[in-house]
């Protein structure tokens, strides 16, 4: 049988995980610049959010506007209804000329 030589498997084996745990190692640098691009990214959501939240302030504000000139002009109608009413009412009582 073949005797192999183990006896450099341990520096192998020291070097092959050296070098993955270099590589997984993470500069501060590169860090700070992720952070930065997130940053950024979260920094122009909450601009489009705050103008979001601003135009729909503005379509509340003239959804309640409507909703008052709309009363006030059923109200109107009410009034106005009640008036034609009587009006009616008063000529179909009225008794024919002639």
């Amino acid at each position: 049988m073949l005797k192999r030589d183990f006896s450099k498997l341990p520096i192998a084996a020291a070097v092959v995980l050296g070098g993955l745990a270099l590589s997984a190692c993470v500069t501060q640098d590169y860090v700070d610049r992720r952070i930065d691009e997130v940053n950024t990214h979260i920094n122009a959501v909450d601009t489009k959010v705050a103008s979001a939240d601003q135009k729909a302030d503005a379509a509340l504000n003239a959804a309640q506007a409507a909703q008052a000139s709309a009363t006030q002009a059923n109200q109107r109608i009410d009034a106005l209804t009640t008036r034609v009413d009587s009006i009616e009412q008063r000529i179909v009582n009225k008794a024919p000329r002639g």
